[in-house]
């Protein structure tokens, strides 16, 4: 068992590539299809162990429930920037393998001429895990979460105060902040990240710009998996962002909702702004 009280099992992530990216308007098709017919497994999955990945996408709809909707949303600048999240798991320990690998793969890609550059990135960074909290006593495991087939994400980046330890802000949302989340509806479990420190040396051949910066260690990056859409349940989110925000010990500074994209399709694409 863990600290958080749940079981480690050999396999477990250590660490996630982030990515949330924009295609350019009359592009959305081609990127979709470029994305999830080579760049997800050519970029990604094929490297060294990165064992689990996911596609998400935020349609008009969902943006527009954004918070804050205004300049200080750390991570989507304008706010309701990024329509397509993709994430992707890998095993503790192995972080410089894999992303090690990937600063090398994306310039083969691109020499060979698979690369797409009408795209922007919103927020692409990397991400070290630091827990889970659930709502069942025999959960999911984060682990499986990627795979399991969840209909809705929602992602939540808090930044802790000045002058409060991390060991406060994590025992108040173990006991307060997350149970209403959790308890009785869809959101079957948390996990959260904290961004990797000097990502640089794994990032800067990017062959563009990857978006707003991770921040440093007072944030925390927070993924909600829901077994349901996650429009009808968002106001969980709003009253956890208010006590969040009024708890004096951290602050929402991005709160977003997506739907798992429909794989093999393109579905969503002509509802994205």
């Amino acid at each position: 068992m863990n600290r958080f009280g749940t079981p480690e099992y050999p396999i477990s992530v250590g660490s996630m590539l982030f990515t949330l990216v924009d295609p350019e308007q009359g592009y959305e098709v081609a990127y979709n299809r470029w994305y999830e017919r080579d760049h997800f497994y050519g970029g990604c999955m094929t490297g060294p162990y990165c064992f689990s990945g996911g596609r998400w996408v935020a349609t008009r709809g969902l943006k527009n429930l954004r918070f804050p909707a205004d300049d200080t949303n750390a991570v989507a600048r304008p706010w309701d920037r990024g329509s397509y999240l993709a994430i992707y798991w890998v095993e503790a320990g192995h972080h410089g393998d894999h992303f090690g690998w990937g600063a090398d793969q994306v310039v083969r890609l691109y020499a060979a001429g698979r690369g797409f550059t009408q795209r922007r990135h919103a927020h692409t960074a990397l991400y070290d895990h630091v827990g889970d909290a659930y709502r069942d006593d025999d959960p999911v495991p984060v682990e499986l979460a990627l795979d399991h087939g969840y209909t809705g994400l929602a992602t939540v980046l808090v930044e802790r105060a000045e002058g409060v330890d991390a060991g406060e802000l994590e025992a108040w949302m173990l006991d307060e902040g997350l149970p209403p989340v959790l308890d009785g509806g869809p959101v079957a479990s948390c996990a959260w990240w904290m961004p990797v420190q000097l990502q640089e040396d794994m990032t800067s051949q990017a062959p563009m710009d990857l978006g707003t910066p991770p921040g440093g260690s007072n944030r925390t990056m927070q993924l909600f998996f829901l077994e349901d859409e996650p429009a009808g349940h968002w106001d969980r989110f709003v009253d956890y962002g208010r006590r969040v925000n009024t708890s004096g010990l951290a602050t929402v500074l991005f709160a977003a909702p997506f739907l798992a994209t429909v794989v093999g399709t393109d579905t969503y694409t002509d509802q994205l702004w």
